[in-house]
């Protein structure tokens, strides 16, 4: 007797291939969807039984429920009326690129367990690295680097966390005070810096949050004055992140000039370019990178602005050796003669999991199809209408637009007022044909915060005629 399939039998070839329609299907009428969800809290859990199904069901049945429970309660980020908070976009290439790795089902913790997962991350971080214009330092050997080199991580935040640990490692080998070391970054600078601090066992009472100017870059001589006060009080400076394009408002912070104060007392210099180092693509948009030379790390986000799907981040380092020292345990059971031999990597040591994907299969993919000719077009169209939605607003008295404008980002707001401002941004998300998102930032000399409208430019799809209509749609919003 033949035994049962211990999983019931699927088709996988042919509802594949109608998932794969439905995906292509779905992209192509994102932007007829209300863009962000328009159901209550609870809605989607009260469509689906509370208690799995002790018996299969077909999957005509699963499939049905994407339309009717899932689509419902999704925000379009694949919309190209979509304009808050940042990209997360995505192309077919990158989308294949993810469906491979989950059909290979990759388990790349050593080189051992996959050598071609390893192999292509390392090239890719080389590819990316070379694309970008970032220095020599940060490129493996094999790609033209001698102590540095990049790695994938699923998000910007964990890259701070991995800097902040092997920040944290390099000083004790100095310095073994662990109670007293302080970290340093703009009053502008991603929440992700607290937390990976609280998670290294640093409280957030030991980050200093430093002033900002005119343009809400930190002041270099603020922060040298306040490493110098805290040397004198007996505590141990040990890292500073840069903004290289601030969430909130793509702020700019001063990487030369903080550099050297970094310099001067031991302390670990981490870029965080998340949205803005992809612009670097660009020749004309290598700004972004100026200074990197001096970085113990940088890392920026491809599944923000390069067409590859959520999640990849880039993440370099100069001297793997002191993130390796940090992030490195190595039990009986991953013991290999490969690792023993020191000839190979294993990024496992480069974060905190054990586990890792097969990511560097949508960063391939995507590049082989699109070539740097094609993500450089990809930018300089989102550049472009970012500038010219800001040239719009310019010319409108009722909008003010927060200067300088930079890249993929427009931020705005309403000479009315802050409640006018935060009043446009709720009837333009709830009218389901667009979403922006907003913040609070400082905008006058004595550093009062006032509201302000964000449009972030960046998914695959938006072309001109997007931006037309965000443009009326802001523009009827507002009395006349």
């Amino acid at each position: 007797m033949k035994p049962e399939p211990p999983l019931p039998p699927f088709d996988f070839r042919r509802h594949g291939h109608a998932m794969v329609d439905w995906i292509a299907d779905y992209l192509e009428r994102a932007e007829q969807l209300p863009v962000e969800s328009q159901v209550e809290p609870g809605w989607v859990r009260a469509q689906l039984p509370q208690s799995p199904p002790t018996h299969g069901e077909s999957w005509d049945a699963v499939q049905r429920d994407i339309d009717r429970v899932i689509v419902p309660g999704l925000t379009h980020w694949q919309s190209p009326n979509f304009f808050a908070y940042f990209p997360a976009n995505t192309c077919g290439p990158s989308i294949l690129g993810e469906l491979l790795s989950a059909g290979l089902g990759v388990q790349g913790m050593l080189w051992s367990t996959s050598p071609a997962c390893t192999e292509l991350e390392t090239l890719m971080m080389d590819w990316l690295a070379e694309m970008l214009g970032l220095p020599a330092r940060f490129r493996s050997p094999e790609g033209g680097g001698s102590q540095g080199g990049g790695v994938i991580q699923d998000t910007a935040s964990s890259a701070m966390l991995c800097a902040a640990v092997a920040a944290r490692e390099r000083m004790l080998a100095r310095d073994p005070r662990a109670g007293l070391l302080v970290a340093y970054a703009s009053s502008q600078a991603h929440s992700s810096i607290e937390k990976s601090l609280r998670i290294a066992g640093i409280p957030a009472s030991r980050l200093r949050l430093v002033p900002v100017d005119e343009h809400l870059a930190m002041r270099a001589d603020d922060l040298r004055t306040m490493v110098e006060r805290d040397r004198q009080a007996g505590l141990v400076p040990f890292l500073c992140v840069a903004a290289v394009g601030s969430t909130s408002t793509m702020a700019i912070d001063p990487v030369t000039r903080l550099a050297p104060i970094c310099r001067d007392h031991a302390m670990w210099l981490h870029v965080d370019a998340a949205m803005a180092g992809v612009a670097a693509i660009c020749p004309e948009h290598r700004w972004v990178t100026e200074g990197a030379e001096l970085a113990d790390s940088w890392c920026t986000n491809p599944h923000k602005w390069l067409a590859v799907n959520f999640d990849c981040d880039a993440f370099w380092v100069a001297d793997r050796a002191a993130l390796v020292r940090a992030l490195s345990v190595l039990p009986e059971y991953l013991r290999n003669s490969a690792t023993e031999s020191g000839k190979v990597i294993d990024y496992r040591d480069w974060q905190v999991p054990l586990g890792r994907r097969f990511r560097a299969l949508k960063l391939w993919f995507t590049i082989r199809h699109a070539g740097i000719e094609g993500l450089q077009r990809l930018v300089r169209t989102h550049v472009a209408l970012a500038q010219s939605l800001a040239d719009r607003m310019r010319a409108d008295p009722r909008f003010i637009v927060i200067d300088p404008q930079r890249l993929g980002l427009v931020c705005f707001r309403l000479a009315a007022g802050c409640e006018a401002t935060s009043a446009l941004v709720r009837a333009v998300n709830r009218s389901g044909r667009a979403m922006i998102s907003s913040t609070r930032v400082p905008t006058t000399p004595d550093g009062k915060e006032r509201q302000v409208a964000r449009v972030s430019i960046g998914q695959t799809r938006c072309t001109a005629a997007h931006i037309d209509a965000l443009w009326n749609l802001l523009r009827d919003t507002l009395p006349p």
